[in-house]
């Protein structure tokens, strides 16, 4: 049965967030008057498609994705509606949509999942556990924790994250106390220590106070979550790119089905975090100034803005190539991570 579930769980959210970033390109081409041939849901093989105006829209075999293919985007044309024709801020706000669509999905789903799940969970110290290290070391109750280590902390699960990288158990903290702002140095943390005494586990030893649920606090809450997210993402991409994680905990195609296999397995609930997730990745990956993605593109765009010249048609699609191989191979370096990671469990 769990493959069953895994299966459709993947084809779900993959199939969501891709197509909500496709017609993000879509309705922006569209209202930009750049002419679209073609709007696939699904890759490969045609099982069926309408045209409408101008526009075929298809759905294909495979569902591991979906494109949006417009008028002179990948070739030279002389349509007066043609990709290349469109002005470079046209241009510019239809590759930024499909990236700006997936941010919205994953605030959307985050505010309902606050909207619909239990009390928000603030940054302010409420009480301690018993014999409470934090509050040992200067930590008291009303402080808002609003920084971990110079980190700024923009909702309490930022707490558990920061303190995934506090050293020897203790950290400086940045709380409001009385309205002031002030710094707390080498806050100690309940820890556990493994066989070698090295620290296995941080624990927080306090609880933070429950926020009212409003439209204004839901809204607020499922905002700053996302921004939170996003900053995860880029923090992740500057580790690996820095060699501050390990190349061999990337994971690809493989790691993220398994992922969305045990949130379904868990639940809705799991299954739409991990959803907001995917699809927040997906649009900050996207912007990303790489070749072959939505980021190269609109640097080659913004170029052109500043300087009033295109960037000609060979380079483009020499760079794009470029790219297109360096991502293919980071997919296969990435599931083969994937692979032998399953088999070593």
């Amino acid at each position: 049965m769990k493959p069953f579930i895994t299966i459709v769980a993947s084809i779900f959210v993959f199939g969501l967030v891709i197509f909500i970033h496709e017609f993000g390109h879509f309705i922006t081409a569209k209202k930009s008057g750049v002419k679209v041939n073609e709007f696939s849901i699904g890759m490969g093989p045609l099982l069926f498609s309408r045209t409408k105006g101008e526009t075929q829209y298809s759905v294909r075999l495979l569902p591991i994705g979906g494109y949006c293919q417009m008028e002179g985007e990948d070739e030279d044309s002389d349509d007066e509606g043609s990709f290349t024709n469109a002005s470079v801020w046209k241009r510019i706000a239809i590759t930024v949509a499909g990236a700006v669509m997936n941010l919205i999905l994953g605030f959307l789903i985050l505010g309902i999942l606050t909207a619909t799940g239990g009390s928000i969970a603030s940054r302010t110290v409420g009480k301690f556990y018993d014999d409470s290290a934090t509050e040992a070391s200067g930590l008291k109750i009303n402080d808002k924790i609003i920084g971990i280590n110079g980190s700024h902390v923009f909702v309490a699960e930022d707490i558990f994250y920061e303190m995934m990288y506090v050293e020897d158990g203790k950290a400086d903290l940045e709380v409001i106390r009385d309205g002031e702002r002030i710094t707390l140095k080498d806050v100690r943390f309940k820890t556990n220590w493994d066989e070698e005494n090295q620290i296995n586990v941080i624990e927080l030893d306090f609880a933070v106070y429950g926020v009212k649920k409003t439209v204004g606090t839901v809204i607020q809450s499922s905002f700053l979550q996302a921004v939170s997210t996003t900053r995860m993402i880029i923090k992740s991409v500057i580790q690996m790119i820095t060699g501050t994680v390990p190349a061999n905990s990337i994971s690809g195609p493989v790691g993220i089905i398994s992922v969305i296999g045990d949130a379904a397995g868990q639940g809705i609930r799991s299954l739409l975090n991990i959803l907001s997730y995917i699809s927040i990745d997906l649009g900050v990956m996207n912007l990303l100034p790489i070749p072959a993605l939505d980021g190269g593109r609109l640097l080659t765009l913004f170029i052109e803005a500043v300087t009033k010249k295109k960037l000609s048609r060979k380079w483009e699609i020499a760079i794009n190539i470029a790219g297109f191989v360096l991502l293919i191979g980071l997919m296969i370096f990435a599931t083969y991570n994937d692979i032998l990671r399953m088999i070593r469990k």
